[in-house]
């Protein structure tokens, strides 16, 4: 099968390598339909973190092609959609809605779906079938729920949006995008997002978006405050996962309120005396799609929301090295990748 491989930052190629095939009777293998580039994955690119021969992807759409012996809620022939850490969704803690922290979690970035076929597994408490195979234009979102809308939608929830609030939105990335769309869902009164890209601001408000503020740190701080009469927001999402980024969300928050933070943190540390004078909630960390699926799969089944308008570059799986390029250089919000 063909796989995108990272040889080192800036080194993508796309390789034959070996079909998967079933290791656990718990597995499942997967034909995909389509794949994506995260935006996580530019940290390596971009050589932020370790990098050397590194299988890449971990967002994944496809059709069941095989079974293990102890697979039993999804079947040969089933249009599933997963989440990027596989989950037994058994053991306390999923069943506590935190599959992402599941006892016998599995990375699928360790296993590679930026391929033709992947092997999932604990497919049972990690894959989700859809109501039937899906139409073609329904992929795209489909695909968005793997990763990016679901952890778009766990840093709404963990933020409290909700009817009657006012959101603010650090990052205006593909997550960042759809925790946009997902605070609407959820009710919010009012929605502003921090953004200086006119394409993103535009989809910022076709999700949902009531508000745009181009300032950032300090300057984007006070902006806020100006639009809620000095207090700040009661949500805030933190997208992106830098200092600044961080930052910029524990000051827009009004005493009392909640910062949901899914950004993957770099060098971030949050000084004890501004945390301590600041009185807000903060809550986040990998998200745990799984628990949203069910969900977000039924919203886009029945064509209720659309967050595959994230995808805003669609490229075939031999020219994802453009697809990186075009992520790392903002030409592009996110990339699908055909299979």
């Amino acid at each position: 099968m063909r796989q995108v491989v990272m040889h080192g930052p800036g080194d993508v190629r796309v390789e034959d390598r070996e079909d998967p095939s079933i290791v656990e009777p718990t597995d499942a293998i997967i034909r995909l339909s389509a794949t994506c580039i995260c935006g996580s994955d530019l940290w390596p690119y971009r050589g932020a973190e370790p990098v050397d021969h590194q299988v890449m992807g971990h967002e994944y759409v496809g059709v069941v092609e095989e079974v293990g012996p102890d697979v039993r809620t999804v079947k040969v022939g089933d249009f599933v959609v997963g989440s990027f850490w596989a989950s037994d969704n058994t053991c306390e803690i999923c069943q506590a809605g935190y599959q992402a922290y599941c006892v016998h979690r599995v990375l699928m970035g360790t296993i590679g779906t930026q391929s033709e076929r992947a092997r999932i597994p604990l497919a049972d408490g990690t894959l989700v079938a859809t109501p039937g195979m899906p139409d073609p234009d329904l992929i795209p979102s489909l695909m968005a729920a793997s990763d990016v809308l679901g952890t778009g939608w766990f840093a709404a929830v963990a933020a409290q949006a909700g009817p009657g609030k006012t959101v603010a939105v650090v990052g205006d990335g593909a997550v960042g995008l759809l925790g946009i769309l997902a605070a609407k869902q959820l009710g919010a009164e009012r929605v502003i997002a921090f953004s200086r890209h006119a394409d993103r601001q535009a989809l910022a408000k076709e999700f949902g978006a009531t508000d745009i503020v181009e300032e950032r740190g300090d300057d984007g701080v006070a902006r806020v405050k100006d639009l809620t009469d000095g207090l700040g927001a009661h949500s805030v999402i933190e997208a992106v996962g830098t200092q600044e980024a961080m930052m910029q969300a524990i000051h827009s928050t009004r005493p009392g309120g909640h910062v949901g933070f899914v950004g993957v943190s770099h060098d971030v540390a949050i000084p004890g005396d501004e945390l301590f004078m600041a009185g807000v909630h903060i809550h986040g960390g990998p998200a745990p799609v799984r628990h949203y699926l069910p969900e977000l799969v039924q919203l886009i089944w029945d064509r209720k929301i659309n967050p595959g308008k994230v995808f805003d570059l669609t490229l075939p799986l031999d020219r994802a090295a453009e697809g990186y390029q075009a992520m790392d250089q903002r030409t592009a919000t996110k990339v699908l990748l055909t299979v």
